[in-house]
């Protein structure tokens, strides 16, 4: 539980100090709007800020605080905490994971809840079950990533993966995605999460920010392409159809096979017979 330091509910602007290293800068569109709302009714959500040995170090209200010193306002409400730096980084991922942002930003996001929480719980970091249970973070941890993905209409697994991808997105990487011509995807920051190479890496990331591909996943075929002078096959939507088909199948029970088959055996038996039919009829017209 955090030390909330109750005395303290408004600071001067110039006394926040915005520290270089947050997560992710300004939406000029958001800043805009809230200057509207701080128009009409003024500040109606405080913003949190830490006390430390230099001041007091903005964790999470960057939009509302920038919206405040463009309207030129003389002080703004805050809630005030002690914390340490990982409560301070979990609190500002948290903060925005729990709204909705970016499949970018969702990345960087949920892979600095991950570090600072490694960080505060070192005792978790080989994933040990009972460790996690032992210090009841099991519960905690979990209940926070089904949060997120259930805000996101997605698994849990899969917000393990989004925070994996982000763990291996440099800062270079994070600044040129941002200047894409088109948001960049969840499957796009997959893949280039995945990249082991640093030339690899930086083939794909431009092309995305060109514009010269639409999906990391094609701007990787012609990296590939390029380098080994075989150009990728090109996929059908047969293809496609028959990949998604095959997945489901080799993953299903048998009792689950079965049951398909004895409720598609109609259908089974009509596709390879009119299939047939067809060749046959096709031979008998070459010859």
């Amino acid at each position: 539980m955090l030390d909330l330091l109750s005395t303290i509910t408004a600071l001067p602007l110039a006394d926040v100090i915005v520290k270089a290293d947050r997560l992710r800068g300004i939406s000029e569109p958001e800043v805009l709007a809230l200057m509207e709302v701080m128009r009409e009714f003024g500040h109606t959500t405080p913003i949190i800020v830490r006390r430390t040995k230099t001041g007091f170090v903005l964790v999470d209200g960057r939009h509302r605080l920038e919206a405040a010193i463009r309207l030129c306002l003389p002080e703004i409400p805050v809630r005030c905490y002690a914390m340490t730096d990982e409560d301070a980084r979990m609190l500002e991922a948290s903060q925005n994971l729990i709204g909705g942002m970016s499949p970018l930003d969702d990345a960087v996001f949920l892979a600095a809840w991950k570090r600072a929480y490694l960080q505060k719980h070192p005792e978790t970091a080989g994933g040990v079950a009972g460790a996690l249970a032992k210090n009841g973070l099991q519960a905690n941890s979990s209940s926070f990533a089904e949060v997120v993905a259930a805000k996101r209409a997605v698994s849990v697994r899969q917000i393990q993966k989004i925070a994996a991808a982000g763990d291996r997105l440099t800062s270079g990487d994070l600044v040129r995605l941002r200047q894409a011509k088109s948001p960049a995807t969840l499957k796009d920051i997959e893949i280039i999460g995945k990249l082991g190479s640093a030339e690899e890496r930086s083939y794909v990331v431009t092309a995305l920010v060109d514009g010269t591909a639409k999906s990391a996943g094609k701007a990787w075929r012609a990296w590939k392409a390029r380098e080994t002078g075989v150009e990728p096959p090109v996929k059908s939507r047969v293809d496609d159809e028959f990949a998604a088909l095959s997945k489901v199948w080799t993953r299903a029970s048998r009792a689950a096979k079965k049951r398909f088959c004895l409720e598609f055996a109609r259908d089974i038996w009509d596709v390879q017979n009119r299939g047939a039919a067809l060749t046959n009829w096709s031979e008998a017209e070459d010859k």
